[in-house]
């Protein structure tokens, strides 16, 4: 308390995560942040079941349990001030269930501590390197969403400054980013008109996916604060591709050694690299259910997107969807192209870990890797092409839902089979436009 009124900070907004990965939160003013701390505030559990819309779905210890409450905890070793909200310190939240005092079933964070916890059982630290793309939307009234991409620039891919990003959106944003402490590296205009890529430094697990969900809600606030809309939806326009989240796996062995790389091994990955690879390979239409987990985000896959389609891998090929970069020693690493940027990034990670941890448990070999340009449904197997088809893809897939848990994996199938439903019953623009005059 004194060292934030000293900097002339006087409140203190607590932030976690939801099913989703959107930030849920509260602003507590400095002078009541010990209560907070000891007591926790008090959110109700069901926030976590809330649909965007604001509808309360279903799920099992939410409404049938009268809409109990969960405990949230400032962390107060992940304090930070805002840099852009004067007065502002920022840190995330301990979950807990106020009955047991464990943490609350749905928490996305402790969720991956759980996995992280079955990883060190194999002697391995998970090291993550998050990529993340978003679209930068300013007001058009005229259109019928009332948004379009800021700017239309076309053909910028690759570049910097004023000609892609004429109002130097990128360089505010990674300045503020960066004295965010949230370790961002670099930024650039990516392939469509307003879509911005951002890459964080790789670190351990649970840190990479901490500075991943607060960068996802930070840019979305400093959108906010230009009067426009930074959306990380995988594909919000018909006419342009979508926006990945990419994740660089590798783990360091109980020697503090890159335990992927191998001189001697097959392209010098280690055995353990490739059964993690074969992990991911193997678990990859249940992986799809939580690293790509909206209706939207399968309008992304297709031939020729260099958005993944087929379940595969190959080495530095940017059309499969396990990449392996070609940096060997420290460097050696996968990156796994699959997810879309609308992911909650404790899942994405949690999830893929879980996935190259049944494949190093089991040994398993992935296939032969692809060679040349990917996309061809004779040599590798087609990902879901739908919500649906992913979710009962992780139903069945009882081993990966086992490491992750009963009680998550219910709740989270529950919560997006009624997103399911609710799309299903909805009358898009398409069909009143392909319909109503003619039929």
């Amino acid at each position: 308390m004194e060292r934030l009124t000293a900097e002339d900070v006087d409140v203190v907004r607590v932030i976690y995560p939801d099913l989703i990965g959107t930030d849920r939160a509260r602003d507590v003013l400095v002078d009541h942040l010990p209560s907070a701390c000891a007591h926790g505030l008090a959110f109700c559990r069901a926030v976590y079941h809330t649909s965007p819309q604001g509808d309360v779905v279903p799920v099992a210890g939410g409404l049938d349990a009268g809409l109990p409450d969960v405990t949230v905890r400032p962390a107060l070793s992940t304090l930070a001030v805002l840099p852009w909200e004067p007065g502002v310190a920022t840190c995330l939240g301990e979950v807990t269930d106020p009955a047991t005092g464990a943490p609350a079933p749905e928490s996305p964070r402790d969720l991956l501590r759980t996995v992280l916890a079955r990883c060190a059982e194999q002697g391995l630290r998970p090291i993550v390197g998050p990529e993340l793309e978003y679209f930068l939307l300013e007001p058009a009234p005229d259109t019928a969403t009332g948004w379009r991409r800021s700017p239309e620039t076309t053909g910028a891919v690759y570049t910097a400054g004023l000609r892609a990003d004429p109002d130097n959106h990128l360089l505010r944003t990674l300045r503020h980013l960066r004295d965010l402490g949230l370790g961002v590296v670099t930024g650039n205009h990516e392939f469509d008109g307003g879509q911005y890529e951002i890459n964080l430094t790789h670190s351990e697990a649970l840190d990479a996916a901490d500075r991943s969900f607060r960068f996802k809600a930070a840019v979305k606030e400093l959108a906010r604060k230009e009067g426009r809309l930074a959306t990380f939806m995988a594909k919000p326009f018909g006419d342009a591709g979508g926006s990945g989240f990419h994740l660089h796996l590798s783990c360091d062995d109980a020697d503090h050694r890159n335990a992927f790389d191998d001189p001697a091994g097959a392209h010098g990955l280690s055995a353990t690299a490739r059964h993690a690879i074969a992990g991911i390979v193997a678990h990859a239409p249940a992986l799809a259910a939580l690293l790509n987990p909206t209706v939207n985000s399968y309008k992304r896959f297709g031939p020729d997107t260099l958005a993944p389609w087929l379940i595969d891998w190959g080495l530095d090929n940017r059309s499969a969807m396990v990449r392996i970069p070609p940096e060997r020693g420290a460097g050696a690493r996968l990156e796994l192209r699959l997810g879309d940027a609308s992911a909650n990034p404790y899942l994405a990670v949690a999830a893929t870990l879980a996935a190259a941890l049944l494949g190093i448990r089991a040994g398993e070999e992935p296939p032969p890797p692809l060679e040349g340009y990917g996309y061809d449904t004779a040599r590798s197997a087609v990902l879901p092409t739908d919500l649906s088809a992913a979710l009962d893809a992780l139903e069945a897939d009882t081993d990966l839902a086992e490491l992750l848990g009963k009680d998550f994996t219910t709740s989270y199938l529950t919560y997006k089979r009624n997103e399911v439903e609710r799309f299903q019953r909805h009358v898009t623009d398409w069909e009143f436009t392909e319909y109503a005059y003619h039929l």
